[in-house]
């Protein structure tokens, strides 16, 4: 029943804060150079898992007046929160609403947080009632967060090179789609490394006339990576499915280096 110190989840957070900014620059580069490799339009993506829950609630005083909230997910992604003390609220009723919490509170997906369950916790937490929607919000906001995306795309211009996209119209649904609806792209199911879809069986209508390819690799801490193109039926799909892999892999490798920190280094 180890608990985490103040600086080790600050240390982990920040580690966390950082890797998420270094994948979202990383997007908008990795669909150009894509887009370049294969003459093609690209898509670059990172996802965190779907399905998270909260594993353990944590509240540590802070001082007079305030406390630190600290949740740790299932994907083992810890983070945090101060929350300024409404009611004066001491050491015990923290641990009997850090109790409660713990017991009701986890395991649960954002929708199961529902209204019902917020006036159940409220009625044990005592004194600390008032901390409870607090509480109850940050977590939810930070398990929706977690099913989120960043894509990006690059080369849509591409299309207008190909004679199957030189009427305008055919051409800009495409484009549009891959600008306005781009979080419906295909991608693989669960752990394959790559998906090609041809024409028809693409399920949006915006793709039946065309191909997609999608290749997967790993960003590490429980995060996914894509990388695909959009094209002709006609395209070359060993030469881009090779290329779409090489670059799936280089990635993979590049990410695959340690992110956090150890136990010494978070302590120092």
């Amino acid at each position: 029943d180890y608990r985490l110190s103040l600086d080790e989840t600050k240390s982990i957070t920040t580690s966390l804060e950082e890797k998420m900014q270094r994948v979202d620059k990383m997007m908008d580069k990795v669909a150009k150079l894509v887009s370049q490799a294969t003459d093609l339009p690209a898509i670059s993506l990172s996802a965190r898992p779907t399905g998270a829950a909260v594993k353990r609630f944590d509240l540590i005083q802070a001082g007079a007046g305030s406390i630190i909230l600290v949740v740790m997910l299932t994907t083992e992604e810890v983070v945090n929160k101060l929350i300024k003390l409404p009611v004066n609220v001491g050491e015990t009723e923290l641990k009997v609403l850090g109790a409660v919490l713990n017991a009701t509170m986890t395991g649960l997906s954002a929708e199961e947080y529902t209204a019902d369950l917020l006036e159940k916790v409220m009625a044990s937490a005592g004194t600390a009632a008032a901390l409870v929607p607090v509480i109850v919000d940050f977590a939810t906001e930070t398990l929706r967060r977690q099913g989120s995306t960043n894509m990006a795309v690059a080369g849509q211009m591409r299309l207008l090179g190909q004679p199957e996209y030189r009427d305008v119209d055919k051409a800009h649904n495409l484009m549009s789609f891959m600008v306005d609806n781009k979080e419906n792209l295909p991608v693989p199911a669960g752990d394959s490394p790559m998906q090609i879809l041809i024409g028809p069986e693409n399920v949006n209508d915006a793709l039946k006339e065309s191909s997609v390819i999608i290749a997967s690799y790993d960003i590490g801490d429980n995060m996914r990576g894509l990388v695909g193109v959009v094209g002709p039926t006609r395209m070359d799909y060993a030469t881009v499915a090779a290329r779409l892999s090489y670059f799936a892999e280089s990635l993979s490798r590049m990410f695959g280096k340690p992110q956090l920190p150890t136990k010494e280094e978070s302590q120092q």
